[in-house]
């Protein structure tokens, strides 16, 4: 067997395990906004005005995306958060319900759903502002109101797009239920309170965000585990023994207790990067959900990142696991 057989029969069993832990349950609890999208041959400069394409109405938001990914992949997701009065808050709903994801703990408020504005060049990067809307709502008190939602889970995904208070309430439910909590730092915070470290189990970052977070410098272009040993005892220290640090197009490294492993990446003509790294993030609830290690549900989802990096937009790039399977391993049909 070729290495290029044995990762489609090592991603095609991954996936048939999270298709199979369907009725357990992971929580999501967080944001959700729509994207305003435009493409344009190149980002613009400070005060420049560059002519971009058509606008595009995408729905997206950090945890509504990752919850998205996993559902996709056939995971069993109930989503938490608010969303607005306006005919974007129905919208969202919609995509997420589309996408396999229970929205009953959705909340409503008066007033503006979540968005977000973001360009995209012809290479596939972006530039991304974002309005909070209706997720700056998510309160102590709506965490406490729907912890059954939470308690239920397998496991629980958390970001920074929500009120930091908020967040911290809902990964201390999960935790005293002995829930594992996955928390992705991000938007990055640099100081990120000690009573969230006590309440989260595992952490996804990229290399600039655990340099800022550590103190220290990391290259991000090394993959050898020798060079990544002491800034997974510096994780340990910090509070995370289990961890991904995300490298770009050189993979991720994973620190799972003692053991450190490295994830290559997956080389793909990209078309849009948004929402790449939040269904990495839903790949890796999935699979914890299933009970896979770290380091299977970070191989599986780079892939997954890697095929949503192919399509425009976040949710509406995300794929299923047929779909994935059938992208890179095309004789697999």
């Amino acid at each position: 067997m070729n290495a290029d057989e044995e990762n489609r029969s090592r991603l095609s069993g991954l996936f048939e395990r999270v298709a199979a832990a369907k009725d357990r349950r992971i929580a999501v609890m967080g944001s959700m906004n729509v994207d305003y999208t435009v493409v344009t041959e190149r980002l613009p400069q400070p005060g420049e005005t560059v002519t971009g394409g058509p606008l595009q109405v995408l729905p997206g938001g950090k945890s509504a995306n990752q919850a998205a990914a996993a559902g996709r992949l056939g995971a069993g997701v109930t989503m938490l958060g608010m969303v607005g009065s306006d005919d974007s808050g129905a919208f969202l709903i919609d995509q997420l319900k589309d996408a396999r994801v229970d929205t009953s703990s959705i909340a409503a408020m008066e007033g503006p759903s979540g968005s977000t504005v973001i360009t995209v060049d012809a290479a596939g990067e972006n530039t991304i502002v974002y309005s909070a809307g209706a997720n700056a709502q998510v309160s102590v008190d709506y965490v406490t109101s729907h912890s059954q939602a939470i308690q239920s889970a397998a496991v629980l995904g958390l970001c920074l797009e929500s009120p930091l208070d908020a967040v911290i309430a809902a990964a201390t439910v999960a935790h005293k239920a002995g829930i594992p909590v996955l928390l992705n730092d991000s938007p990055f915070l640099a100081d990120l309170p000690a009573d969230l470290i006590a309440n989260t189990d595992i952490l996804l970052v990229n290399e600039h965000e655990v340099a800022q977070l550590l103190g220290i410098d990391v290259d991000g272009s090394r993959t050898d585990i020798a060079y990544w040993r002491p800034v997974g005892e510096k994780l340990q220290g910090f509070g995370y023994s289990q961890a991904i640090v995300t490298l770009g197009s050189h993979g991720a490294v994973v620190l799972d207790g003692d053991r450190l492993s490295h994830v290559p990446a997956l080389s793909v003509e990209a078309v849009d990067t948004t929402g790449c790294g939040d269904s990495f993030m839903g790949s890796v609830l999935a699979g914890t959900c299933a009970g896979l290690s770290l380091e299977d549900s970070a191989f599986m989802a780079s892939y997954v990142a890697a095929d949503a990096a192919c399509g425009m937009g976040a949710q509406a790039s995300y794929g299923s696991a047929w779909q994935v399977l059938e992208y890179f391993f095309p004789e697999s049909r």
